[in-house]
């Protein structure tokens, strides 16, 4: 290659470098220092949020929004420093928006919906609810996804588009819910007096609320059995316990009283075991 031309594109290299390495330098310092700002006046924000007693939904969404609000101020004076029209990639920007928004319209409904969720508060964090089919305590509502812990200790990750366009049963608005319990009994035992023995078994579990009452009553007529509805009243967090622990209770009262079942082999009345 001829030398005067390697002298050339050396001295273009040269003159580039001379011109917009300090803009660089300046745009990575400012970057640098922008983002370790950012971080400090959103530690401050949180702790001001956390003396105004904001709900942890409000706390997470607010200072995801400010650390956001604040990183594209921090990344639009570099683009700055480095040249850039701040005017013209606003207009880029919004462009791009618009386009990314008409492709991903689930994901701004999700946002939308995330938005309602947390400041019309269907429900909080801690709360027993049910959407749809799915059943669950809310271990966090965050801005695309409601996050849900089952009894089962199953994690369940809702879009919040769903959960705005789906009912929403809560379950711990009240402070307590309804056990929707099932136990048979043959037609030929007096009704009063196994209900007599189903409300004295509940009254030994200590999950069960006894004010007000359980509800106990025949539900339908089977082929063998009377079907009979328990609904006794607990506090959301001892859904299992207290189900299990009535069943357990109810079966001992059943043993201990003397009431037989039908089995479903036959018509014959059997005695119940331990």
């Amino acid at each position: 290659m001829d030398t005067a031309v390697i002298e050339k594109y050396s001295t273009m290299a040269i003159d580039w470098a001379m011109t917009f390495a300090p803009k660089i330098l300046l745009a990575v310092v400012i970057m640098v220092i922008g983002l370790w700002l950012v971080k400090k006046i959103t530690g401050v924000f949180e702790k001001v949020l956390e003396r105004s007693n904001l709900g942890p939904e409000l706390l997470g969404f607010f200072m995801s929004m400010a650390s956001l609000a604040l990183k594209f101020i921090v990344i639009l004076i570099a683009a700055g420093t480095l040249g850039f029209q701040v005017s013209a990639l606003m207009g880029v920007l919004a462009g791009v928006v618009f386009a990314v928004g008409l492709a991903l319209q689930g994901f701004l409904g999700n946002f939308a919906s995330g938005i309602t969720i947390v400041f019309f508060k269907p429900y909080k964090v801690g709360d027993w609810v049910q959407i749809s089919d799915m059943f669950g305590k809310v271990e966090s509502i965050q801005i695309f996804n409601t996050i849900l812990a089952t009894p089962g200790n199953k994690t369940l990750i809702i879009p919040n588009g769903q959960v705005t366009d789906n009912i929403i049963t809560n379950f711990s608005t009240k402070g307590e819910m309804r056990l929707e319990l099932n136990v048979t009994m043959p037609y030929a035992e007096s009704f009063p007096r196994v209900k007599e023995v189903i409300q004295k078994a509940l009254n030994e579990v200590k999950t069960i609320k006894l004010d007000p009452a359980p509800l106990i009553g025949i539900e339908t007529f089977d082929s063998h059995n009377l079907v009979l509805s328990v609904r006794p009243y607990i506090h959301p967090d001892d859904y299992w316990d207290a189900t299990f622990e009535s069943l357990a209770a109810i079966k001992k009262g059943f043993k201990d009283a003397g009431i037989e079942v039908a089995y479903s082999e036959g018509i014959e009345l059997g005695k119940i075991g331990e």
